[in-house]
């Protein structure tokens, strides 16, 4: 069926794919909050092995790594936040964690760009973190590297440096819960589909950035991650 619209459609959101000039069409994006102990830790909370939680963004704010971004409105402690991001190929729903190990079928180094003090503010307030964490321009992602050509990552230094000095720094096997378990938890609760991202969490050193900054993120095996941040709007 099709349909007239009364103003035009967005433009479908979507990344691109190493090796390849067909794009990964992006339908949700969904983040695991305090993945990594020492991160939890700063955050003030208290790391154990309990479910895994989940806060979403809107695919419309994916961002390019090697973009220029403006300083956001509405905060003064504007953070960020390097992960390990996957890709969803294959439909999935209430499985364990071994098929959902199947179902990965990408991975990319991203940054959750997040408003801090709103956040802050949020929690305080026992409010979504939706200002917080789903605004425009919020989740910047390199290309995608398919599983096929990296492996599957269980292991690998996560890095994060602000200027040329280094602000984060971890290991992805530090992570809390692993890529299996989180698509597995995750499908107890959502048809994972073809189209999902998934940002796995990030490592302790979170920190805010100004008008000028230059951000560099690396994960082993993945491309290398930038992002200038720009005067305000």
């Amino acid at each position: 069926m099709s349909f007239s619209y009364i103003f035009p459609p967005a433009e479908q959101p979507s990344v691109a794919v190493r090796g390849s000039s067909a794009r990964y069409a992006v339908s949700r994006i969904f983040c695991v909050g305090r993945n990594y102990a020492a991160h939890a830790r700063e955050m003030g909370s208290d790391p154990d092995r309990e479910p895994p939680f989940y806060f979403s963004k809107p695919a419309s704010a994916l961002v390019p790594s090697g973009s220029t971004v403006p300083y956001p409105p509405g905060t003064q402690n504007y953070h960020y936040e390097m992960e390990l991001v996957i890709a969803i190929g294959a439909p999935v729903f209430k499985v364990t964690p071994e098929v959902a190990r199947a179902a990965v079928w990408a991975y990319a180094a991203g940054l959750d760009m997040t408003r801090r003090d709103l956040q802050a503010e949020a929690k305080a307030n026992g409010r979504p973190w939706d200002t917080a964490k789903g605004f425009e321009q919020s989740a910047v992602i390199t290309e995608l590297v398919r599983v096929s050509d990296t492996g599957v990552l269980q292991a690998g230094a996560i890095t994060l440096a602000v200027n040329g000095v280094q602000k984060q720094r971890g290991d992805i096997a530090d992570m809390i819960w692993s890529v299996p378990e989180i698509v597995a938890n995750l499908s107890q609760f959502y048809h994972l589909q073809p189209g999902d991202l998934i940002y796995t969490g990030t490592p302790d050193g979170v920190g805010a950035v100004r008008p000028g900054d230059e951000i560099s993120g690396h994960i082993d095996g993945l491309p290398a991650l930038s992002l200038r941040i720009g005067e305000p709007d």
